[in-house]
């Protein structure tokens, strides 16, 4: 029995994630609507988003950060992955997945952190705020469930753990000795899975960003101490600049776990590797470029040889972040192994016939003929 994975979505599970991606995407969208609606102009909000200090009309604040349009774009795309059933269901469960990882822990923090230090003069906006961080972290939970459950290994046909029923047929024959014939140069593996060139690309790209930002944050910990950090980390300390922003800390530790584990992915060729790389990679080219952005707005590059090394090292990850992103969603829009096809030319088999010649490198047939041969 083979011990080979196979990924499969059946048509609830389907169903289901689609209507939670679809609800997940409207959730953050009706935000970003808000925040249109009280911003004196559309512009400042996208300024807003780039990192500059700017407050709404009114005497409300902000809940929308850069982040927010990505969930919101990428709830659609995951959708789309799972109803479109190609090329393989391994990668709509990766984009499940993916998506159910950056939105629990994007929002983790929110639970705690939609009141501090910001003006809110309403308590409902702060209970709505709440009430949605809560809400699509259960959604997440649901995905990330329905993405784990795609799993299953693969067995026998009709035997617990064995291939679905709608997998692609084995080729049977009662006739002794079939031969698959195997074309040369092929390259086995699942359906989905990336080519070996995108692969090393994204997976060193990704592995880089990665370590950069943890070594920022690592100079974090080291200059201001565990207990100090552990604050500024889960949004103790500092500023945040919207309702549903997760802590700058934070951010950037989570995209530094999520590059490095999709990094290890993509150097093991898995198939849920290439979403999660595309997501990862949106992520990072949003990062960094919201923190240039800041950079060049506090005009740090002017004065950058004077600059103490923390704030450099931040620039080279943000720099490093930016540059690395887009090029990781170039390597993971590549597109994976095709699914296997049941071409019976591929399948040769010899005895079904009185004089019938044998096949090259095909085992001899038996000396004593089984009755009804």
């Amino acid at each position: 029995m083979s011990t080979e994975r196979d990924s499969f979505l059946t048509n609830g599970r389907r169903r289901t994630a689609t209507w939670l991606c679809v609800l997940l995407a409207l959730s953050g969208a009706g935000w970003i609507v808000r925040d249109l609606t009280v911003a004196g102009q559309g512009a400042d909000l996208w300024r807003h988003w780039c990192g500059a200090a700017l407050r709404p009309g009114g005497d409300t604040v902000w809940a929308t950060s850069a982040l927010d349009p990505l969930l919101v774009l990428g709830a659609p795309a995951a959708a789309a992955a799972v109803r479109r059933r190609a090329p393989a269901p391994a990668v709509a469960a990766g984009a499940l997945g993916s998506l159910a990882a950056g939105t629990a822990l994007l929002r983790l923090p929110v639970l705690w952190t939609a009141a501090a230090r910001l003006p809110v003069p309403d308590d409902r906006l702060l209970t709505w705020t709440r009430a949605t961080a809560a809400a699509q972290l259960v959604v997440a939970a649901v995905l990330c469930a329905v993405a784990a459950g795609a799993v299953r290994r693969r067995g026998r046909p009709g035997r617990p753990g064995g291939r679905r029923s709608d997998a692609l047929p084995e080729v049977a024959s009662s006739a002794y000795g079939v031969v698959h014939a195997v074309p040369y140069g092929a390259d086995p593996g699942p359906a989905g899975r990336p080519y070996k060139g995108p692969a090393a690309v994204a997976g060193l790209l990704l592995a880089a960003a990665g370590l950069a930002l943890t070594a920022r944050e690592v100079h974090h910990w080291v200059r201001l101490g565990g207990e100090a950090y552990g604050r500024r980390l889960t949004g103790g300390t500092g500023a945040v600049r919207a309702l549903l922003e997760p802590p700058a800390d934070w951010q950037t530790a989570v995209l530094a776990v999520l590059a490095l584990a999709v990094a290890a992915a993509a150097f093991r060729r898995a198939a849920w590797a290439r979403p999660a790389a595309a997501a990862v990679g949106a992520l990072l080219a949003v990062h960094g470029a919201v923190a240039l952005a800041l950079a060049v707005r506090a005009g740090q590059f002017g004065r950058l040889a004077v600059l103490p090394g923390g704030a450099q090292l931040g620039l080279a990850a943000a720099a490093l972040s930016a540059a690395a992103g887009p090029l990781v969603l170039i390597a993971a829009a590549r597109p994976g192994l095709p699914p296997p096809a049941a071409d019976p030319d591929e399948v040769r088999a010899y005895g079904s016939a009185p004089g019938e010649a044998r096949p090259p490198h095909a085992p001899p047939p038996p000396t004593i003929l089984p009755p009804g041969w």
